[in-house]
């Protein structure tokens, strides 16, 4: 859905935009808009809103200190992505593309950080998120109904493999997916607050003490909040293929935004109030819980299922998104020339799902394997992101001192103070994912690693790939 709306034939036409006319061949076919306001909504709060709200706010609990700390550090996370939104609003009003990031990174340092980057989506960040959710989805379907040993991962490996599929069929096809899990997702989270402020039996008695206890730390609890925060930037995506006009993109993001933080602020009070924080702080899986607190054993599945639903929602949105910096690679790159083949037939970059749809199901393996699967690639891929994110919010800058003159239908708020706050959210983050995480983020910041010598030795294959023509 949100697709290159102009070919990166060269370092010269790759900075300018050209209006999409797509063609009905692989190669002259390119993105038209095709998304509307509710699309846009739809892919942001789909991708943001998913399982993390079901499994990281007992560790924020558990890090602040009284209720309305713990509440606070939500409202304070709406209030620092929005400030991402406002610098990603401006960017993607400023340069339309399916690119996004990659988009971005290019005409603020040139290819070689926007190849690292799109690599890095490629083989870490996206795919990662692929099958971390996939995942998830298998372990709660397994508590469903069970066929053995290798449940979850058959499970996980199913979600790849159908919402890809789903993809590929089209554009509209995926984006009327995407609005139908968006719209079941909200009711599944409507159920969770019926059951705390209406069937919960009493909320005094079943709540636990209101401090935590312990050892706090507000800043791991904003590392956790960001966290589940994360995944607006996907915005940028959509942007080439938006039909409205371009400042409407500032209005899907300040509007989903607003959607989440509400969404997020509701659903943390109805746990508070039938755990407590203490209650929540001791917890492993809080809805789980508060179901359990208000309906019994028999809610333990009604709770997989909306954990599963909300999963569902974020796999298909990040699908959706993902394959299209695939897409901009195989247009930049000869080298991975056979990415940026789109399908005027069904508006979707077909080639470029079927590789991220195959590196998902191999991280889907990866994580089968060590049987610690979400920390494993949580780990895997926080350091990397947050290091592109801060590069994306150095680019504004840049882009604002290199085109200057380039009309800019959004710009961001109290500039340069608005994007340098951006900045150094994403380098405490930066620092966070490396100092709270092992293993995991090493092998993710190797992955990176080997991208780089990718990189350099680029010209070589290019060379051969000419004379083999």
């Amino acid at each position: 859905m949100e697709e290159m709306d102009q070919e990166f034939r060269t370092a010269a036409t790759e900075s300018q935009l050209t209006e999409a006319t797509p063609s009905t061949t692989d190669k002259k076919a390119e993105p038209r808009p095709a998304l509307g306001m509710l699309d846009a909504i739809a892919v942001i709060v789909g991708i943001v809103v998913g399982a993390g709200i079901f499994r990281t706010p007992s560790l924020v609990a558990a890090n602040t200190e009284s209720s309305t700390i713990f509440l606070a550090t939500w409202v304070l996370g709406g209030l620092v992505s929005l400030i991402g939104a406002m610098c990603y609003a401006e960017l993607a009003t400023t340069f339309p593309n399916a690119g996004g990031d990659y988009h971005f990174l290019t005409r603020a340092f040139g290819k070689k950080p926007a190849f690292l980057f799109a690599w890095a989506r490629m083989s870490v960040i996206q795919t990662g998120s692929i099958a971390l959710l996939s995942f998830i989805i298998g372990d709660y379907l397994a508590q469903i109904y069970s066929f053995g040993e290798f449940t979850s991962v058959f499970y996980a490996a199913l979600v790849v493999i159908s919402l890809t599929a789903i993809n590929i069929v089209g554009v509209t096809f995926g984006a009327g997916t995407q609005r139908l899990l968006t719209i079941l997702e909200i009711l599944g989270i409507l159920f969770i607050l019926a059951a705390s402020f209406l069937f919960a039996p009493d909320a005094a008695a079943t709540a636990a003490p209101a401090s935590s206890g312990g050892t706090t730390s507000l800043g791991l609890a904003m590392v956790f909040v960001l966290l589940t925060f994360g995944g607006w930037n996907e915005a940028a995506y959509i942007s080439a293929e938006l039909k409205t006009e371009r400042r409407g993109m500032a209005t899907a993001l300040m509007a989903s935004i607003a959607i989440i933080t509400l969404i997020y602020l509701l659903i943390n009070i109805a746990y508070l109030n039938v755990l407590g924080l203490g209650g929540m702080a001791q917890s492993e899986a809080v809805a789980s819980d508060l179901v359990r607190a208000t309906f019994g054993e028999a809610g333990v599945v009604i709770i997989a299922l909306i954990v599963t639903l909300a999963a569902l929602t974020s796999v298909n949105a990040t699908i959706f998104t993902g394959a299209r910096t695939n897409y901009a690679l195989g247009r930049d790159f000869p080298v991975f020339g056979f990415l940026g083949k789109w399908n005027g037939q069904t508006s979707s970059p077909v080639n470029a799902f079927l590789v991220q749809g195959a590196i998902s199901l191999a991280l889907v393996a990866l994580g089968f394997l060590t049987r610690n699967g979400f920390e494993t690639i949580v780990e895997y891929t926080a350091p990397v992101f947050w290091f592109f994110l801060l590069l994306v919010g150095i680019a504004l800058f840049v882009l604002r001192r290199k085109e200057p003159d380039r009309p800019r239908p959004f710009r961001v708020p109290l500039y340069p103070i608005t994007p340098l706050l951006f900045c150094l959210t994403s380098a405490y983050l930066l620092y966070s994912s490396l100092m709270y995480t092992g293993l995991g983020a090493l092998v993710g910041i190797a992955v990176l690693a080997v991208g780089g010598l990718l990189l350099l030795a680029l010209p070589m294959l290019e060379r051969r790939m000419k004379r083999n023509n």
